[in-house]
Formats: C-alpha cells, structure tokens, sequence
C-alpha cells in the first residue's frame, strides 16, 4: 500500500488531516503522521512515500529543512506545505523546491483534498512515463522518429512488420513486399534504420512481448505466439538475450515498480 506522510508539531492539526485523507480515502493508502521533521526523515532511510505533507514552522528542523532535505535525499517524492503563514518569502522558497501546493492554515478539508489529488495524479503520470521508458526500445525509437523520412520501400516494409508480427517473416517475403531485390533491400533497409532486418525484427517482436506483459495477463506461452515465435522457449532465449532477465522476471519487476 501506497503511504503518505503527516508532518505537523501541532497534534491536533496532525490528526485533523489524518482523519481527513483517511475518510476521503478509505482503505487506499497508509497514512503515518509525525510530530518532527527529524522523525520523517529517520522515517524516509528505510521506508518509501509518494507524498509529504508538512509544516513549513516547527521546532529544531523546520519544513523547509525537511524539503530540502527530501530533494536530494528523495526527488521523486511530491510535496505539499501548510502554514499558518502567509509570507511570501516561505512560499516563494518552497516552490523553488517543487512543492504541489501551499495550503494555509486553518486548512480547508476540499482544498487539501484536490491538493493531494493532483499530487497523486503527477504521481501516477510519472508512473506511466517511467513504465514506458522501460518499455520502449531506444533503437526502436530512432526509426519510429524518421520513419517518414525513410525510402517508400523502407516505410512499406516497416508498416508490413507492424501488422504481421505474429507470422513468420523473412527477408525474402519483404524484399517482395517492397518488390526490390533481396540483397539491395537488406542494404538499404540497414542504410535507413541502422539495424538489420532481423535486428530490427527481433527488437520489434520483443517490444510487443514487453507491451503485453505489462498490460495484459496473456501467458508467456500466449505471448510467445502473438509477436511471432513458434515455442516459448526460444521466444524467452531471444527476450533474456535482450532484456538480461526472463519474461517472467520482467513482469515481476514491472508489477513491484508499480506497487
């Protein structure tokens, strides 16, 4: 379960949110709330969050302290302050540290409410876009960009890659396809994407297999058929080879990055 962190000195505005977020999301997420700065960070050294939710004043390490702190020590944490301050040197210095929202006391329920909402959602697009560049093949990405500026034989054998990967595929049958000579086309087809065409397949197969692994729960052996391999073993020999680990390990990879 996800957690969000409570930092407040004052007891009864600590519990105040707590009962808040914990009514607005029954059950959703586990919420810790702590009376010092210094307890949330000795917190953060073994433990993980997706948001904070902190006072900006408190005794010995105050909120700006903590936010700076969390900065360096844990960027991908999002951040929203509250204060019983309307100073704008306060604000100003926070959102220089890329907090979410600053919320003045006395804090209103709806407002903290879409705060901490729109800190989840940033959460959850940096989730989608983490997943995808782990997703996406790097080399793949440099011919998708320039496909418009690749030869029409080029740009025909692409699209006919794309829309039979589950069937066997051989230079030959493109070089057909793009009607050119086998040997040309093999050429010229490494000439405008920088890879081979078996390269450029396997890397394409396995790039569907990645895809549905992570957003399907079809079997490796389902999988294995739809981007093209005639056995799940071959098609796991191929993917290790790419990825260094087995289909299965990345889909538990996938699934605990996403927890």
């Amino acid at each position: 379960m996800k957690t969000i962190l409570i930092v407040d000195d004052e007891p009864r505005t600590r519990q105040g949110i707590k009962r808040t977020l914990e009514a607005w999301s029954p059950g959703h997420y586990q919420f810790e709330a702590f009376a010092s700065a210094q307890e949330a960070m000795d917190w953060l050294e073994s433990n993980e969050a997706i948001l904070l939710i902190t006072d900006i004043r408190m005794p010995e390490i105050n909120g700006l302290r903590l936010i700076e702190e969390i900065s360096e020590k844990h960027p991908a944490l999002f951040v929203i302050v509250i204060s019983g301050y309307s100073e704008f040197e306060y604000a100003r210095t926070a959102l220089q540290y890329g907090v979410i929202d600053y919320l003045l006391k006395p804090i209103d329920k709806n407002k903290l409410t879409h705060a901490v909402e729109v800190a989840l959602e940033r959460n959850d697009q940096k989730q989608r876009i983490e997943r995808m560049e782990k997703i996406v093949d790097t080399r793949l990405m440099s011919t998708s960009d320039g496909n418009n500026q690749y030869s029409e034989p080029v740009r025909e054998a692409i699209n006919y890659i794309e829309t039979h990967l589950e069937e066997p595929i051989s230079l030959r049958e493109l070089a057909e396809v793009s009607h050119m000579n086998a040997n040309y086309f093999s050429v010229l087809f490494k000439e405008h994407t920088g890879l081979t065409f078996s390269d450029y397949l396997t890397r394409r197969r396995v790039q569907r297999a990645k895809e549905l692994i992570v957003g399907t729960t079809l079997s490796v052996n389902e999988i294995s058929e739809r981007v093209g391999y005639q056995t799940a073993k071959y098609f796991i020999k191929v993917f290790r080879k790419l990825e260094g680990m087995s289909p299965g390990q990345y889909r538990q990879q996938m699934n605990e990055s996403n927890n």
